[in-house]
């Protein structure tokens, strides 16, 4: 694998510095996966594993930081053709993780080789082509803002990085007022049919639903979500002002398109799915958003977790709340 010979030039708390601390706990990971048996030692092996699961969130910052700002520069490749190389490391995980679960010690040995394989070579793509270009192509205010956004995310690392120097101060999502510069937003923004309510309200209410709402404008530019406490999907601030097509992994993409141009041509109005996610039933509609003149003003996108309400039987009236 590369050397990575520029890494003394950037400060701790720079995303790079970061990814580059990731890159070396995920060779020690590696290495480590491989000199345990996991027959012989499976707590070990299993702990080991899990903590190099957790390089998700690597993944979920480089797809919801990272790709956005080159995307904004005009380079899509990485949301295009990484965000693939993600989802089948995810794969690889899954079967993995099931043949240890099955005790099936022969499989999970051989199907780590191809894990290692294909994670140290996204390591290779991400230091000698991804990361350099990324330095070029990005401003200090870039940077800046994509540590702020990291915060909601998460590392692999065991300790949160050091603050980027000229960040502002963290402010939890709920406690963001930023008006966001980078997007223009309708003169009408703040008008709110059948009642009245203080822009703190309206945040109140978006944040207290417990569902997982995307506004997705006319011109396929996500323009709004919700910031709930608990969110079954990883979303930041980066994907504001963002194209739709480069917020959905590449194998779902094209569908998420005929979606949004059968709405656009009025031939339906919603579209519903179900997915199993972690465990839980996940129920996932996109809604068409039209005018008082029928006119096509984009999608809403609403996830929710329907695991507990599938249980549901019978009859609680309305004095039996506790």
């Amino acid at each position: 694998m590369a050397v990575l010979n520029n890494q003394t030039q950037l400060t701790e708390g720079h995303p790079v510095h970061t990814y580059w601390e990731e890159t070396k706990l995920i060779i020690q990971l590696l290495d480590e996966l491989s000199a345990v048996n996991p027959q012989e030692e499976f707590q070990k092996f299993y702990n080991i594993f899990n903590h190099l699961a957790t390089v998700e969130r690597r993944f979920e910052r480089k797809e919801n930081q990272l790709f956005p700002f080159l995307e904004q520069k005009g380079w899509t490749g990485p949301s295009q053709n990484m965000w693939s190389f993600h989802d089948t490391i995810r794969e690889i995980f899954r079967i993995v993780r099931k043949n240890l679960d099955e005790g099936d010690f022969t499989s999970a040995k051989h199907n780590l080789g191809y894990l290692s394989q294909h994670l140290r070579r996204l390591l290779d793509v991400e230091n000698n082509i991804l990361f350099p270009n990324a330095l070029e192509m990005l401003e200090e205010e870039d940077w800046i803002q994509m540590r702020k956004g990291e915060e909601e995310i998460g590392w692999m690392l065991s300790e949160t990085p050091a603050k980027y120097p000229n960040e502002p101060e963290y402010v939890h999502p709920s406690e963001d007022k930023i008006r966001r510069t980078d997007v223009v937003f309708d003169e009408k923004a703040a008008h709110y049919d059948e009642g009245f309510m203080t822009v703190e309200q309206v945040n109140l209410l978006f944040k207290t639903l417990p569902i997982d709402l995307t506004y997705v404008d006319e011109n396929d530019k996500v323009i709004f979500y919700n910031r709930g406490e608990e969110r079954l999907f990883p979303r930041s601030a980066g994907i504001i002002g963002r194209e739709v097509r480069f917020c959905h992994p590449p194998k779902s993409v094209g569908t998420v398109l005929q979606i949004l141009d059968a709405f656009r041509k009025g031939e339906q109005n919603e579209a519903a799915f179900w997915i199993n996610y972690k465990g839980r039933l996940i129920y996932i509609r996109y809604f068409a958003v039209r005018d008082a003149q029928k006119q096509y003003r984009g999608v809403v996108e609403m996830s929710q977790d329907i695991t507990d309400i599938k249980q549901v039987e019978g009859e609680k009236r309305l004095l039996e709340w506790k």
